[in-house]
Parts: C-alpha cells; structure tokens; sequence
C-alpha cells in the first residue's frame, strides 16, 4: 500500500544521495523481497483469487491492511482475524467495527488467546460489530473457511499473527504459522 510505496522511495532516495547511481538503485528494486508476514501473498488461483498473510493486530493496522488490499482486488474481501488474550481488550470491539466496514466478509477466530477463554475474546470482537460475521474458534479451520469462500477476483485476508509460527494457548506455544496454512489449502486446490 502507500506505507510501503512511501518507505520504497525514501530508501531509493538514500540510496542516491548516499552515492549509488540512479539506474543502479532502481533496477535494485526488482530483486526487492517483501518482509514474511507483512502483506505477503501467499496463494493467487488462476481465477485472480489471492491469499494475504499481515501482522495487522492493531485496529489502525487493521485498517490500512484492510484499505490497501481492497484497492487491488475486482472482487470481495474476506478477513481472518482475531485478537490476542491478555493484551488491550478495548481494541476487540473497535477491531470488529473496522473489519466489518472494510471486509466484505468477516470471520473471527482465535489469534493467541493467553490465559483468557478464547470464547469470550471472539464475543468482545464480535460485540462492536453490527452485521452477522462467520465465528470459527479453530483458527486453521476459519482459513479454511476463507479460503473456501474465495471466487474469481476475490482476496483473503488472514490478520493478526503474520510472520508468528506458534499460538499462545495458556503457557504452551503450539506450532501454528497462518501462511502455511494457506500454502497447504492451496497446493490442495491446485492454485
């Protein structure tokens, strides 16, 4: 999105001030590896139907995934989400309020629910919201889900732990990575 374009050309114009040819630093550019987890596509069918991994556990990073996201797709937006336990509880509500306004379709389920009941997190998100959104507890099955609802043109959103390969569940931390989840979901569909 902007963010990123705007961070894209201040390192292009350090690079030029701090010496490096212009043609040099701009073909530079093509060989640019994105941050893993930090809108990372993941999965793109034939059908134009794409799959994102994003960090976003922030209602304003939330938002800017969710906006610049939208601006690339022809079809709807479906967005994965949920929030951390023992972590700010007044951003749930406000989490849910912006992923409903902003994502065509919106599923909640755990993220790293800590020592809290991970029941009672989703109904904290789903309380700020005034449209019925889709409630999966097991975070691979509402990927799953997602991913099954995609149609031509559309893109899934999967928010909230991006480049994280474990789930804080109590004390114990369960190997779980979102973005493997969708590679296998999409090697399954031949996409």
């Amino acid at each position: 999105g902007p963010f990123q374009a705007h961070n894209l050309l201040a390192a292009l114009g350090l690079a030029i001030a701090g010496g490096v040819p212009a043609g040099r630093a701009t073909d530079a550019l093509t060989g640019l590896r994105g941050v893993p987890g930090r809108m990372q596509r993941i999965a793109r069918r034939d059908d134009g139907a794409m799959a994102f991994v994003d960090y976003a556990h922030t209602p304003d990073a939330l938002e800017k995934a969710l906006t610049a996201l939208r601006a690339h797709l022809d079809g709807r937006l479906i967005v994965v989400f949920g929030c951390g336990g023992d972590r700010d509880r007044g951003k749930r509500p406000e989490m849910g309020r912006i992923a409903e306004r902003l994502a065509d379709v919106v599923i909640v389920t755990d993220d790293n629910p800590r020592s809290e009941d991970p029941a009672a997190i989703r109904a904290e998100i789903l309380a700020g919201m005034r449209r019925e959104a889709v409630e999966i507890g097991d975070r691979a099955e509402a990927i799953a889900r997602g991913w099954s609802m995609l149609a031509a043109g559309d893109g899934l959103l999967v928010a909230g732990k991006g480049h994280e390969t474990g789930q804080i569940v109590g004390d114990a931390v369960l190997p779980f990575d979102d973005a493997e989840v969708l590679r296998n979901l999409a090697a399954g569909a031949g996409a």
